[in-house]
């Protein structure tokens, strides 16, 4: 039995699964509300909120996993990348668990729980398999030929989707988090209704910051602009650039399996997108796309642990090489 514990940005997550990839818990105890007044997340509220919550989270994982501290075999953790004094409340918790009762821990790549994320049951992609992860910070696509690694193919240059998609919403008045206010307000409009770049900066990259420029700029010339065809347009751009260099990348590496991750993954637009890419698609349940504590789980389960006292000097990093 893996417990695992992600505090990575805003949300405090724990989660019990086991070697096989079930998942026992998954709880995520959500900071949206009180970032919300700021338009944005604050990292040094959410450092202070994840010293609150962290205890409850894991005794609730624990609970509804069925599950004691006796019944645990190791323990992991988010080492990076993210908020530094975020990750530092998480690992500094999880080191000091794991040392209590001697117990091994496996320290994670974020962006690795999103890779293997739809490697957890009750449906696992089997490897090889492509991966496109788009979040709030990052997107990039990789191939996956062993889930205990990943090599990139391609990324952005500039700024992540799911960052796109949040300053999109804010230039359109929409509340935080802008993701999915926008996804919402586009189901009403025309994507069709005005032409937005996609750009192309090499064949397998992303850019994002001139769409969000072309916005700017439509915003200031038509102030009466219909707000959800701007939104439905908008969000087809980003869809459109997102599932074009996935399909490149799908036939470039002659691979027959897509598994997508990040939050920008609960899109009800790209999800349904990806759909047409003539591939079996895997695509996790919505509270496995955005941060949690079940996928860095399953990402531990393919990396060796460092057994007590070896993991004492870990430290953080919001940034990973």
């Amino acid at each position: 039995m893996i417990l695992a514990v992600e505090t990575s940005c805003d949300d405090t997550c724990a989660a019990l699964v086991t070697d096989g990839g079930e998942i026992r818990s998954n709880v995520i105890a959500s900071q949206g509300l009180l970032h919300a007044r700021y338009g944005g997340v604050v990292p040094e509220i959410a450092s202070r909120r994840h010293l609150e919550l962290v205890d409850a989270v894991v005794a609730d994982a624990l609970e509804r996993g069925g599950a004691r501290l006796d019944d645990v075999d190791r323990v992991a953790v988010t080492r990076g990348p993210g908020l530094i004094g975020a990750l530092l409340v998480g690992l500094s918790w999880a080191k000091a668990l794991a040392a209590s009762r001697g117990l091994p821990l496996t320290p994670v790549d974020h962006l690795h729980g999103h890779v293997t994320a739809s490697t957890l049951e009750p449906d696992p992609v089997e490897t090889p398999y492509l991966s496109l992860v788009a979040s709030g910070g990052h997107t990039f696509l990789a191939r996956v030929d062993d889930p205990a690694t990943y090599a990139v193919l391609g990324q952005t240059l500039d700024d992540a989707a799911g960052e796109a998609f949040d300053k999109g919403a804010r230039l359109l008045g929409l509340g935080y988090p802008g993701g999915p206010a926008l996804d919402r307000l586009a189901r009403q409009g025309d994507p069709a209704a005005y032409s937005f770049p996609r750009s192309a900066p090499g064949e397998l990259d992303f850019s994002f910051s001139g769409l969000k420029t072309a916005l700017l700029y439509r915003l200031r010339d038509e102030p009466d602009a219909d707000h959800a065809d701007l939104a439905a347009s908008y969000q087809r751009a980003i869809v459109d650039a997102l599932t074009a260099r996935t399909r490149a990348a799908l036939e470039r590496e002659g691979l027959e399996r897509l598994a997508i991750g990040g939050g920008v993954a609960a899109n009800s637009e790209l999800r349904a997108a990806v759909e047409g890419l003539g591939v079996p698609v895997w695509v996790p349940p919505t509270e496995l796309c955005t941060d949690n504590a079940a996928m860095i789980a399953g990402a531990a389960r393919f990396l060796e642990p460092l057994a007590y006292p070896d993991y004492l000097a870990l430290d953080a990093a919001a940034r990973l090489a």
